[in-house]
């Protein structure tokens, strides 16, 4: 498995109840892709939500996204981390 960082923009205004709504939504499908979304971050002020994943690949990350009504704009890999 490799983990993602996925990059969401435009989300301005998001509240805590709609980043949980939407990390959830992600959490309900995530294993028809063998993805795991482990964690969800949002800056209100520039709009960005970071999500953190582990799957099989970048496009069953966007897959999961897309089914679950947000997706991503971008998605890297994670391979070094401390």
């Amino acid at each position: 498995m490799t983990t993602f960082m996925d990059v969401h923009h435009g989300m301005h205004d998001m509240t805590p109840e709609q980043l949980d709504e939407a990390h959830r939504a992600d959490l309900a499908i995530e294993g028809d892709e063998d993805v795991h979304f482990a964690h969800a971050w949002a800056d209100t002020d520039s709009g960005t939500l970071f999500c953190l994943s582990e799957g099989p690949s970048a496009e069953a990350v966007r897959r999961v996204h897309e089914r679950a009504g947000h997706p991503a704009d971008e998605i890297h890999p994670v391979t070094l981390s401390v």
